[in-house]
C-alpha cells in the first residue's frame, strides 16, 4: 500500500523572497506569517521578504524564517488531498514536522526556534567551531578518521549523514581543519568543502545550547504527535511527546540521520515524499537515496496549483 511522508528543509534551503507568493494568495498562509511577527514581536516576514540576505542568514532569524515558510506552505496545501502517514525534518525542519503532527502549535514552534538558533550562535565564540561538507567518503571511514583526529586533540564528529557520498562533520576548527587536510588520503574523500557556517553545529560543542533549550522546552505545551515523527537522533519513529521532547534536546549535538531516516520510511512503505518549504534540498537527497521514489516539491503556491 502506497504511502506518503511530509518532509521539511533545514537550515540552508532559506532564499530571501521564499513564501511570498504563498503570502499574497492563500489567506492560510498570511496568516501563518502573522502570526510569527506576532509571537516573535519582530517583523519576521519583512526578512523574509526583503532580506538583506546577511540579516536572513543570521541562524537565529533563519531558523523562525524557515519554520514560518514551510508552515504557511503546509496551510496553503491542505485541502489538496495529500495527507501524510509519516512527517520528518532536517534538523531544524523537525520543528516544522513536529507543527505539521499537532506536537506544537506554531507560536510556540516559532519562539522556541528563535530561542534554539540564538543559543547555537552563542554556544562557541567565534572562528572557535567550524563545519565542512565531504563529499565520497565512505560513512565508517570517516568517522574512523574523526574519532582519530578527536583522540588527537582536537575534537571533530559526523554532524549530518545527508545521503550516499555526502555526510558534513562539525567540531573544532582544528578538528574541522584536519579532515579537509587529510580526508582524501584516509577517508577517502573526493573533495572537503568547508562550510560558512555560524558554529559547529550538530556536535558536542553544541551541549551549552541544548542545555538551554531544555530549559524551553520544560515550559512550552507538547501533546502526542498525531501521525508518527520519524526523529534525526534514532532514524526512528516517535509519537509520544515526553520522548520527543528529550529528542529535539539531543539534536542539537547529536548527528542528523537523514540518510538513515529517509531509508526507514521507506522500509515503512513510503513511497512519495513531499517536501514542504523553501528550496528543493531535501528531494535532491532523497533521490540520492533512492531514485525509484516519488518526490514533489512544494516551496511555493505556484507548485500547490500545480497539483490540480
Amino acid at each position: 500500500m502506497s504511502k506518503t511522508a511530509f518532509v521539511f528543509p533545514g537550515q540552508g534551503a532559506q532564499a530571501v523572497g521564499m513564501g511570498k507568493d504563498a503570502y499574497d494568495s492563500a489567506e492560510s498562509a498570511r496568516v501563518i506569517f502573522e502570526q510569527a511577527d506576532e509571537a516573535l514581536g519582530l517583523a519576521i516576514s519583512d526578512i523574509i521578504f526583503n532580506g538583506p540576505d546577511e540579516l536572513l542568514k543570521q541562524t537565529a532569524n533563519t531558523q523562525p524564517a524557515l519554520l514560518t515558510v514551510s508552515v504557511a506552505l503546509l496551510k496553503a496545501l491542505e485541502g489538496r488531498g495529500l495527507t501524510p502517514d509519516y512527517v520528518a525534518g532536517h534538523s531544524l525542519g523537525e520543528y516544522s514536522a513536529l507543527v505539521a503532527a499537532g506536537v506544537l502549535s506554531f507560536a510556540d514552534a516559532v519562539r522556541t526556534v528563535r530561542a534554539r538558533g540564538e543559543f547555537m550562535e552563542q554556544a562557541v565564540p567565534s572562528g572557535q567551531g567550524a563545519m565542512a561538507a565531504v563529499l565520497g567518503a565512505e560513512r565508517d571511514a570517516l568517522a574512523a578518521l574523526c574519532a582519530k583526529v578527536t583522540e588527537e586533540g582536537a575534537a571533530v564528529e559526523l554532524a549530518n549523514v545527508n545521503c550516499p557520498g555526502q555526510i558534513v562533520v562539525s567540531g573544532t576548527a582544528a578538528g574541522v581543519q584536519a579532515v579537509v587536510e587529510r580526508g582524501k588520503e584516509e577517508a577517502g574523500a573526493k573533495r572537503v568543502i568547508p562550510l560558512e557556517v555560524s558554529g559547529p553545529f550538530h556536535s558536542s560543542l553544541m551541549k551549552p545550547a541544548a542545555d538551554k533549550l531544555d530549559g524551553v522546552l520544560n515550559g512550552v505545551s507538547m501533546g502526542d504527535a498525531a501521525v508518527p515523527v520519524v526523529a534525526n537522533v534514532t532514524a526512528s519513529e516517535v509519537t509520544e511527546a515526553s520522548a520527543i521532547r528529550s529528542l529535539l534536546v539531543e539534536q542539537v549535538y547529536s548527528p542528523v540521520l537523514w540518510e538513515d531516516s529517509v531509508r526507514y520510511l521507506i522500509d515503512q512503505g513510503v513511497d512519495h515524499f513531499v517536501e514542504i518549504g523553501s528550496g528543493t534540498v531535501l528531494a535532491g537527497l532523497i533521490k540520492k537515496i533512492d531514485k525509484n521514489v516519488r518526490v514533489t516539491s512544494i516551496n511555493s503556491a505556484a507548485a500547490i496549483e500545480a497539483l490540480g
